[in-house]
């Protein structure tokens, strides 16, 4: 009686956490585009905690995920790139890998530095705005002139990179990627305590197989 009453608290708990965050639960399968190729795979990585090589991604990827083997290589190295996946060399092979705590830092730290230089550039863009108005006179061109409108066009150009990018990484919301990782926790503690299975916990509570998927 103590060891069921011990698995319904259990139960209740992810169960609480799941519906609260379920939102991000709806995911669409029609084709996959770049980035929901980078989430699936992001998301092998931290379903299974391990070390990979691109070889074993590119058999795995494609059963897993879905993913097609030609587009793992390219998939995998825009997560490195983004600081999202490790990779290293370990004695004459290179390994990857990826944990959910390093990725939910490396996307706070990316977007905080992005909102950053976004206010940044805001304000210098509204300098050189009143720079070229004070310079315009009567709207003859003027050496100062032309390299204001070049220095405001370069700024525009780099204010819509950064916010496109702040855009990819606010796709994957922080705070559900945290709740995500509290779920898998009491999904380990049930299945390590109560003897169950990952299948069966995840049937209970109606979670889909792909919600390893980082959203």
């Amino acid at each position: 009686m103590i060891v069921m009453s011990q698995q319904r608290v259990a139960y209740r708990v992810a169960l609480s956490i799941y519906l609260i965050e379920h939102r991000f639960s709806s995911l669409n399968h029609n084709g996959l585009s770049t980035a929901e190729k980078r989430k699936r795979l992001e998301g092998l990585f931290h379903e299974t905690k391990e070390f990979f090589q691109l070889k074993e991604l590119e058999k795995i990827a494609p059963k897993k995920k879905g993913i097609v083997t030609q587009s793992v290589k390219e998939v995998l190295q825009s997560l490195v790139d983004d600081n999202l996946v490790t990779t290293d060399k370990i004695g004459t092979s290179n390994y990857f890998w990826s944990f959910p705590s390093t990725a939910l830092q490396t996307r706070k730290c990316k977007i905080d530095a992005l909102t950053d230089e976004i206010t940044k550039l805001k304000s210098r863009n509204a300098e050189l705005e009143q720079a070229i108005q004070d310079a315009s006179g009567g709207r003859e061109e003027t050496n100062d002139r032309a390299a204001l409108l070049k220095e405001l066009a370069e700024a525009e150009s780099r204010k819509k990179g950064n916010l496109e990018e702040l855009q990819r990484y606010r796709e994957c919301d922080p705070t559900l990627l945290e709740a995500k990782e509290n779920i898998f926790v009491i999904q380990s503690y049930c299945v390590k305590n109560f003897g169950m299975q990952r299948a069966d916990f995840n049937e209970n509570f109606a979670i889909p197989d792909d919600f390893d998927t980082i959203p």
